[in-house]
């Protein structure tokens, strides 16, 4: 039986994504940007291509100048992302689901699911794709995607501010200790696995649905470049030996 789904899971075929749209505001193109002396973009690709595990590893995006570093490092760019979906208003799974819609089109290929890496969160390894693909796999949600431990809990030290300007607690609960707390996560936007048919489903435009699971990822993977301070900031963890991408 233990051999019977080991072929079932690599049997499984992969579409890996990572989109990148030219019109960057907080960081003025930073998808290809040089971090530590490589296009930002490029760490993502090679972590792909070394997992190897993907039927095919393309970008989407709007931008020619992206295209072409893109398939430097490796990747395909089969089509030009439509500039209604370039906007920064554009949600990210209708972006990943013209992904795959074109893509099956292309390439004429039916996937099983979509694998979608974000370019600003390049904080991960070869493990991390492993594991979360395995834990779908097993699990066979809807979506999966990474998460890293709060610093915050709702239950316990995060408050809200109601219309007449007083506060309470975000989420009800008498707790002495954040660790009495249920346990809470931070989404790290790293790493998005999806379900093809829910993909496909009308109305799913979040990622979070009612059969999501989470992948736990370390601690140092929270890092999403925003800002200049994000930037110089991974750069200075790369450039220090702390991290290794």
């Amino acid at each position: 039986e233990k051999l019977l789904i080991l072929k079932t899971q690599k049997m499984n075929n992969l579409l890996i994504t990572i989109c990148a749209r030219g019109g960057s505001k907080g960081v003025k193109n930073k998808n290809i940007r040089e971090l530590a002396g490589r296009p930002l973009i490029s760490y993502t690709i090679n972590q792909a291509k070394e997992w190897g595990k993907g039927k095919h590893i393309i970008v989407s995006t709007d931008s020619e100048d992206i295209s072409r570093v893109a398939r430097e490092f490796g990747a395909e760019v089969p089509f030009i992302r439509s500039a209604e979906l370039a906007t920064d208003t554009a949600g990210k799974v209708a972006v990943v689901r013209d992904a795959l819609i074109s893509c099956e089109k292309i390439f004429g290929e039916v996937y099983d699911a979509v694998m979608d890496l974000d370019v600003t969160s390049p904080i991960r390894t070869i493990v991390d794709l492993e594991n979360a693909d395995k834990l779908f796999l097993e699990k066979r949600p809807k979506t999966l995607f990474s998460v890293v431990p709060a610093h915050k809990n709702p239950y316990f030290n995060m408050v809200e501010e109601n219309k007449d300007g007083k506060v309470s607690l975000c989420k009800e609960g008498n707790f002495a200790r954040r660790q009495d707390a249920p346990k809470v996560y931070d989404m790290n936007a790293s790493i998005y696995i999806y379900d093809r048919k829910f993909l496909l489903g009308e109305g799913n435009e979040s990622a979070i649905s009612d059969n999501s699971i989470i992948y736990l990822m370390g601690d140092e993977s929270r890092i999403d470049i925003d800002s200049e301070l994000d930037f110089k900031f991974i750069e200075f963890l790369i450039k220090e030996n702390i991290i290794s991408l």
